[in-house]
């Protein structure tokens, strides 16, 4: 593997080079890594390194892909075609089944439905469809009360939202998302891969452990009828850890981009996209006005997370950043993905932030986002 970095970083933001650089070198390159940064709407980073890999390539976001899907259900907000505090079954009355009658647009958002995933488990086809997802969904269960914990809905939060949205708009996320995102951008964002650019797509490797490692990591993980293991779909017949990493790689999944987790982007595409939810970017407005990101970005809860466990906060449909990495402002807001990639925006410092890494990291999550967060904050003007 190779070390060496390659990109350019603007300047005043040589520290993040270096942060950068030690992060490739502590893993010999073997991540596969891209990072990217915006500040008032300008490139300020834009760097890449591993085998393989430039700042083009295009790998497996997985949850990442919720950031991308808030947007455009933030947009429809905006133009007054959704409510966040109306029932889902208002706008889908199939999803009233099952005790789901009073469950709302922002419950759903918040991981406070109650629905995380199905009895018996998805199979790998039915996760590559939204609608196969939402069907499952309508005559499922909620797992706890709604309203009264927070659990997080990896595979089925915007499978809903999506049924919600082809009611009301006759289209579907993927489909605005390109149109009124993508597009517009030129982003290296993808909900549904065209297969044009399919060859730019590297696989998802899984991550590098030890055997006392894994034996660990196996020894701690959740049983498959357990919150964590019907959230994660391990109660599906021969479904692994492995496989939830390895969705991207399917080409039917990449192809369709299922709006919670079958996203394939750059790090670059990422950064663009929170910037441009935030900045003026290509001389384009900001996308969401000032009370659209008043709405998504206050804290909706910061309980202990069923699924996840602590930590973990949200917004509407975002991560709470500022509260994950507290450097931040209170509003900041993003969403990571499985495989280590991350990103958001800070609108109070103006910038933000797209890193991806094409070998998994290890247990599901990357701590070097805090150190190059931390490395980008400190180089940005409105932070110091």
């Amino acid at each position: 593997m190779s070390n060496d970095v390659q990109g350019t970083v603007a300047a005043g933001f040589e520290e993040v080079h270096a942060e950068f650089s030690a992060v490739v070198a502590e893993e010999n390159g073997e991540s596969g890594a891209q990072l990217a940064a915006f500040v008032d709407g300008q490139l300020v980073v834009d760097l890449w390194a591993g085998a393989q890999v430039t700042g083009d390539t295009l790998t497996g976001l997985l949850s990442s892909t919720k950031g991308a899907a808030t947007v455009v259900v933030a947009l429809l907000v905006q133009d007054g075609m959704l409510d966040l505090d109306r029932p889902v079954a208002a706008y889908w009355p199939e999803f009233a089944d099952a005790g789901k009658a009073a469950i709302t647009v922002r419950q759903v958002l918040a991981n406070q439905s109650g629905v995380i995933g199905v009895g018996g488990g998805f199979t790998l086809a039915e996760l590559c469809d939204d609608r196969a997802i939402a069907q499952r969904v309508a005559g499922q269960r909620p797992f706890f009360r709604p309203g009264a914990a927070q659990g997080y809905g990896g595979f089925v939060t915007f499978a809903i939202l999506d049924a919600v949205i082809r009611r009301v708009m006759d289209s579907s996320i993927q489909d605005l998302f390109e149109e009124r995102i993508g597009d517009p951008y030129d982003l290296d964002v993808f909900l549904g891969l065209p297969a044009a650019v399919d060859k730019r797509y590297l696989p998802v490797l899984p991550w590098l452990a030890t055997p006392e490692q894994e034996a660990a990591f196996e020894a701690n993980s959740p049983g498959p009828q357990s919150i964590p293991g019907i959230a994660y779909n391990i109660n599906a017949p021969d479904f692994t850890h492995g496989d939830v990493l390895a969705l991207s790689n399917n080409p039917a999944l990449r192809a369709n981009g299922p709006a919670s987790m079958g996203a394939v982007g750059s790090a670059r595409g990422l950064a663009t996209m929170y910037a441009a939810a935030i900045s003026t970017v290509n001389g384009l407005p900001p996308l969401l006005k000032p009370d659209t990101l008043a709405e998504f970005t206050t804290i909706q809860t910061a309980a202990d997370d069923l699924v996840r466990g602590a930590d973990v906060a949200y917004l509407v449909g975002f991560e709470a950043k500022g509260l994950r990495h507290p450097f931040l402002a209170a509003n900041a807001f993003g969403h990571s993905g499985a495989a280590g990639s991350d990103a958001f925006a800070d609108p109070h410092s103006a910038l933000s932030y797209g890193y991806t890494r094409r070998r998994a990291a290890f247990g599901f999550t990357a701590p070097e986002n805090g150190r190059l967060a931390a490395a980008l904050f400190r180089a940005a003007p409105r932070a110091r």
